[in-house]
């Protein structure tokens, strides 16, 4: 750099451009170990600097060629030493100080490198405004040459300030226990302490329990961790005590602790410090630190490790008072609800619950299972407003009610519509959601109402989930205030095999997002995840809460109905087609063409994909359902193909003689022509309209086929 352009960058510093206001107190001057000192009066209105020659010395300028201007001192400076002063100054005056100090290097016409220190106080007008600085230069090449110990010093102490913040930090954000282990033994643990190793105890029932451990410590070895609080153990011993060991010598520690003697030799740490674990004088426990490269403990350092097990402690009884509030919740929601679910007889039924509240705030999102008469079961999942011990309690009563209406053999409607009487006449006004489905399992019907609640999934058996249109009516408690206890039972069919899922919304509703996009997120899961239904709940709970990070309570039934696949040599599969599911009929026939390929008779598969279009037309067009497809392989005596499908219409099927231009009429004709046998069956509320495919069997008579389609 050239002297013109060093004195360009110098007019340019902090030095010419100080026009800012504050305030503040000047520090007491410290005391100089000084071989030249010089003094300096810098006027900021006028930009003159007025500096002895005793100062003019100190920065190596000729007095005879200084001309007052603050930039001709700092020219033969280094570019960073000058970018260095002119940060300090700037600071100091914009910042609004009214002194500074600051040491930096001048380099000398010989060749060597003077520490110069220079403290100054910023002098201000009554605005606030700076219009003049005034202080004192010295040389203080000595006492930073001979002062490294205090630079040592400070690092240190910089060091152990990181330490305190960064501990503090993650600890802050530890709510229980297991989150202190973890932030005490996961990534970056023992470097926020500063440590090798740790050993961390807890005090449980007059016992040490080894909660953490990291990096090497004696309490990883074999038989040096949790046991007896009374062994003479140093870990043992400083909680007993509850006074810290700081250990420079394992020597002079197997002296102490003889039981330790045969395992020093394995281990490399050359000091520790073993920590008691206090709050609000209750002994919590110890926390033991490990060094390698130690040996010996300041004031300073043990000053540190005592702040830093203050800092576990707290955190430690912080989060162990949220787990004990934590485990009553649990166990007072754990009360409320269903201790456990009975096996069923033709399905299989898993339920999950998961509280998401902190403390003592529970839910009243809960689910429950009724063992009806006949095979059948009534499945309930709902929620009552809030989140606290009272929605649990009312949840509990609730639960009771709607169980016992159940059982007294009610229809669904009126079991929601008395539990809403119920809500409405405690004393509360605390509304409830709520679905309800009675099922047969050995029909496969399913009755189902709500109030005010989501609507059920279904997994059909080739993986497709549809969400049935369910009607509902007001939520419980508010019907019955509003003289409105109308709740329409839906019907459905649960074909073999299908899976039928009741939720709560907390496992749907993803904060900032659409109700809508949580409940397609879930019908992903449920069509991606396994078919069993305990598997599958595991999934949902696995990928969706975890997901959400929910704030809510989730409430999840799952009931998977047996599937029946009939056997190798005579498989079946079934199938629901929805009425107002417009690509039912299409997926229907492909089902059917790829199940024959899958069976070996794919020569089938045509005139069983056309009986399937027409049957289940007729049912689509003619009732006011869906239709229940069922598909199996007769082996004997010759193998063919039976195709049925039921319906909910009690009036059967009629043959007609369609004219040329009708556009209908024709579907027995086909069904007459195609099969080598068929009939009509009656099947519960409904009927059942069947046909045999392939070649005739030796005794079989066809039907004459007198009835015509309605």
């Amino acid at each position: 750099m050239t002297d013109d352009e060093r004195r360009q960058d110098a007019e340019a510093s902090p030095l010419r451009r100080i026009d800012r206001k504050t305030n503040g107190e000047i520090r007491p001057t410290e005391r100089l170990a000084m071989n030249r000192t010089g003094s300096f009066d810098w006027d900021l209105d006028t930009r003159t600097l007025d500096i002895d020659e005793s100062g003019l010395m100190v920065f190596g300028v000729d007095p005879a060629t200084f001309d007052a201007r603050p930039g001709a001192l700092l020219e033969h400076l280094e570019p960073a030493e000058r970018a260095r002063l002119d940060v300090t100054i700037d600071e100091a005056i914009t910042g609004g100080s009214n002194s500074f100090s600051v040491h930096f290097r001048v380099p000398l016409n010989d060749g060597t490198t003077q520490w110069t220190h220079a403290q100054a106080r910023i002098l201000r007008s009554k605005d606030g405004m700076a219009h003049r600085i005034v202080g004192i230069v010295r040389d203080a090449t000595a006492e930073v040459t001979h002062s490294a110990f205090v630079l040592d010093l400070e690092k240190r102490r910089q060091r152990q300030t990181n330490i305190v913040e960064r501990t503090t930090s993650a600890m802050s954000r530890a709510v229980t226990v297991d989150d202190v282990t973890a932030a005490l033994t996961g990534p970056g643990g023992l470097a926020r302490l500063g440590a090798d190793g740790l050993a961390l105890g807890l005090v449980e029932n007059s016992a040490l329990n080894i909660v953490a451990l990291s990096g090497e410590s004696l309490e990883v070895l074999d038989g040096l961790g949790s046991g007896d609080l009374d062994r003479n153990l140093p870990l043992a011993d400083t909680i007993r005590s509850g006074r810290p060991r700081f250990i420079t010598s394992l020597a002079a520690l197997a002296r102490r602790y003889p039981e330790l003697e045969p395992h020093l030799g394995r281990l490399r740490f050359r000091a520790a410090a073993y920590l008691p674990l206090v709050a609000q004088a209750r002994s919590l426990g110890g926390l033991a630190l490990f060094y390698r490269e130690r040996t010996v403990f300041n004031a300073d350092e043990r000053i540190l490790c005592l702040g830093l097990a203050a800092i576990v402690a707290q955190s430690l009884q912080r989060a162990m008072l949220f787990d004990e509030e934590r485990e009553f919740a649990t166990q007072l929601q754990s009360a409320m609800l269903p201790p456990r679910i009975q096996e069923v007889e033709g399905g299989e039924i898993a339920v999950r619950y998961h509280a998401a509240w902190s403390g003592r705030q529970v839910g009243g999102d809960w689910y429950d299972v009724i063992t009806l008469p006949k095979n059948r079961y009534g499945l309930v999942v709902g929620d009552v407003q809030g989140h606290d011990t009272h929605a649990a309690a009312i949840m509990g009563q609730l639960r009771i009610a709607l169980r016992a209406y159940a059982s007294e053999g009610h229809p669904p409607a009126t079991v929601l519509a008395r539990a809403s009487r119920f809500l409405s006449e405690l004393d509360t006004e605390r509304f409830a959601t709520c679905t309800y489905a009675q099922v047969d399992l050995t029909s496969g019907t399913v009755k189902v109402v709500r109030a005010g609640h989501l609507g059920p999934l279904i997994r059909h058996v080739d993986g497709r989930v549809g969400s049935p249109q369910v009607r509902g009516g007001l939520p419980l408690g508010t019907s019955t205030d509003l003289l409105d206890e109308e709740y329409p039972e839906t019907r459905l069919d649960l074909v073999p095999g299908e899976t039928f899922v009741l939720y709560t919304d907390g496992l749907v509703e993803e904060p900032g997002a659409d109700l809508d996009a949580g409940i397609d997120a879930l019908r992903n899961e449920v069509s991606a995840g396994p078919a069993g239904a305990e598997a599958l709940a595991d999934h949902l709970s696995e990928r969706l809460w975890e997901r959400w990070g929910s704030g809510d309570d989730v409430a999840l039934l799952v009931l998977r109905r047996s599937p029946d696949v009939g056997s190798s040599h005579a498989p079946r599969l079934h199938q629901y087609i929805h009425q107002a599911d417009p690509e039912g009929l299409s997926d229907a026939r492909a089902i059917v063409r790829q199940a024959l390929a899958d069976w070996d008779m794919a020569e089938f598969a045509d005139d069983a994909e056309l009986v399937t279009g027409e049957l289940l037309v007729n049912v689509l067009l003619h009732t006011e359902g869906g239709a229940v497809l069922t598909l199996e392989v007769l082996p004997e005596p010759v193998r063919r193909i039976r195709l049925s499908v039921q319906d909910r219409s009690s009036a059967w099927p009629r043959r007609r003689t369609p004219g040329e231009t009708s556009t209908s009429g024709r579907g027995l004709l086909l069904l007459d022509a195609v099969a080598t046998r068929w009939g009509i069956e009656p099947r519960g509320e409904g009927k059942a309209v069947w046909c045999e495919i392939g070649p005739t069997p030796p005794s079989a008579v066809t039907p004459p086929p007198t009835l015509a389609e309605g």
